[in-house]
C-alpha cells in the first residue's frame, strides 16, 4: 500500500526555521522524505539540526519583501510551506507602544502574507500543486492578558488563511492553518513551574503542556496528500484548553 504521507520529491521551506518548531517541522519533514530549505534571520542558529537532516539554509527576514524575494528565489520550485515565523511582545495593554504593536503584527501577519504569497505566485507561474500551512494559534480565538499584537496577528492569521484558501483553490494550492496552544520549551519552563503556570495547566482539560511532537501529524497530513480535499481549514491542537470551561 502507498504511503500517502510520503513527501518524496517534494521541496519545503520552512519560516522561523530557528526556532524549537521549526527545526521540529524540519526534521519531520525530511524524515517523510521532503527536500527542506531553512529559512531564518539567524543563519548560524540553524546549522546543526540542517547538517543532521540534510536541509539547505537561507537568511530570510520575512519583515522585508526584498529579502522574502530573494529567498524564494534562491530556493527554486517550492512544493509546501510552512509559515512558521513569529514573535511576542508581552507587555500590559497600557504599556504597549505603538512599535510593539507594529513589531509583532508585522512578523506574525504581515510577514505570513509576504511569504505566503510570493511562495504561491512561484507554484502558479510553474502549474504547480502546492500546500501553504500557516502555524497560528489557539490566540487568534481566545486571549489571554499582555500579548495584544500577538493575538491581534494570530486571529488575522486564521482569517487570511481562509482568504487565500479560496483565492488559491483554482490553481490547486492549499491553504491550511495549525493552531498550537501552549508548547513546552526552555523559554516557558521556568513560568510552568511557577504557582501561576502550574494553575494554568490545570485549566488544560488533559493536565500537560504540549510538545513539538504533538504537531507531527497534523504537519504530515497537511504536508501531504492525504489531506488533498483540505483547504481553508485549521486544525487546534491543544489537550482541549481552547475548548475548557470558563
Amino acid at each position: 500500500m502507498q504511503n500517502i504521507l510520503d513527501l518524496t520529491g517534494r521541496t519545503a521551506f520552512v519560516t522561523g526555521a530557528s526556532g524549537l518548531l521549526g527545526a521540529h517541522f524540519c526534521r519531520v519533514l525530511a524524515g517523510a522524505g521532503a527536500r527542506v530549505l531553512m529559512a531564518a534571520r539567524r543563519v548560524d542558529a540553524m546549522a546543526d539540526t540542517a547538517a543532521a537532516v540534510g536541509a539547505t539554509t537561507l537568511a530570510l527576514d520575512v519583515t522585508d519583501a526584498a529579502s522574502v524575494r530573494d529567498a524564494i528565489a534562491a530556493a527554486g520550485p517550492i512544493d509546501i510551506l510552512v509559515n512558521n515565523a513569529g514573535i511576542a511582545v508581552t507587555k500590559p495593554l497600557l504599556a504597549q507602544e505603538a512599535i510593539d504593536f507594529d513589531q509583532v503584527v508585522d512578523v506574525n501577519l504581515r510577514g505570513c502574507f509576504l511569504v505566503a504569497t510570493e511562495v504561491a505566485r512561484g507554484m502558479v507561474a510553474g502549474k504547480r500543486a502546492g500546500s501553504i500551512i500557516n502555524i497560528a494559534s489557539i490566540l487568534g480565538e481566545r486571549i489571554i492578558p499582555g500579548v495584544a499584537g500577538y493575538t491581534a496577528a494570530k486571529a488575522g492569521l486564521l482569517h487570511l488563511t481562509r482568504q487565500m484558501a479560496v483565492e488559491l483553490a483554482r490553481h490547486n494550492i492549499r491553504v491550511n492553518a495549525i493552531a498550537p496552544g501552549y508548547i513546552a520549551s526552555d523559554i516557558n519552563r521556568e513560568f510552568f513551574a511557577s504557582e501561576p503556570g502550574l494553575a494554568m495547566v490545570k485549566r488544560i482539560p488533559q493536565r500537560r503542556l504540549g510538545s513539538p511532537d504533538d504537531l507531527t501529524g497534523a504537519l504530515l497530513l497537511l504536508a501531504s496528500d492525504a489531506s488533498s480535499h483540505m483547504t481553508g481549514s485549521t486544525i487546534t491542537i491543544d489537550g482541549g484548553h481552547s475548548v475548557a470551561s470558563l
